[in-house]
């Protein structure tokens, strides 16, 4: 292969590659997303690929991280995530976050965060459209294995842990491309 061959086919290579990235870049852009915690939540990405850009999420991050959920979470599923704020982490009594994350803890941990986790997709409306048909409420059994409910109040859905705490969803309907993220207040406790 001559030089002037060479660097054609390395030029063809480099175009292709920009293309390529340009293509990616454009679709990326012409997603529709939702800004949680500073950040584009790209229907295209899993929760995973997601939920780790969210400054509002960096201690369920470390935490499904800590429990080993990584994986799972970031496989086809479809998952509905009900996913607590750093300030919902907050909330917990003073040092929870801190033995919860220990190796230790690892089973309470993974037990906590599984049942944050639906198993299928369920957009707000689909479960708007439950709580109607249950007269009020509605009740989904959980990856952790016991149920969550939910109700509604004005224009709020909630959400009401096995302990009688509830958690308002303050974003709806972050759309990933293994299920579906609602961002909620409170920390859900099993």
């Amino acid at each position: 292969m001559t030089t002037t061959s060479k660097v054609i086919a390395l030029s063809m290579l480099t175009f292709s590659f920009l293309f390529a990235g340009n293509v990616n870049a454009q679709k990326m852009s012409a997603e529709k997303t939702v800004m949680v915690g500073g950040a584009p939540m790209y229907p295209s990405k899993n929760i995973v690929e997601n939920a780790v850009n969210s400054k509002d999420h960096t201690t369920l991050v470390a935490a499904v991280k800590a429990a080993g959920l990584v994986e799972t979470l970031a496989s086809a599923g479809p998952f509905t995530v009900f996913a607590p704020t750093n300030e919902a982490f907050n909330k917990l009594p003073k040092g929870t976050v801190e033995t919860l994350v220990k190796p230790e803890n690892k089973a309470q941990l993974t037990q906590i965060l599984t049942y944050h986790v639906i198993p299928g997709k369920y957009s707000a409306q689909m479960v708007w459209d439950a709580v109607k048909k249950g007269g009020g409420k509605a009740m989904m059994k959980t990856v952790q294995g016991e149920e969550l409910t939910f109700w509604t109040k004005g224009k709020n859905l909630y959400v009401r842990d096995s302990k009688g705490n509830d958690a308002k969803v303050t974003i709806a309907d972050v759309n990933q491309s293994n299920g579906v993220i609602h961002v909620i207040d409170k920390v859900l406790m099993p």
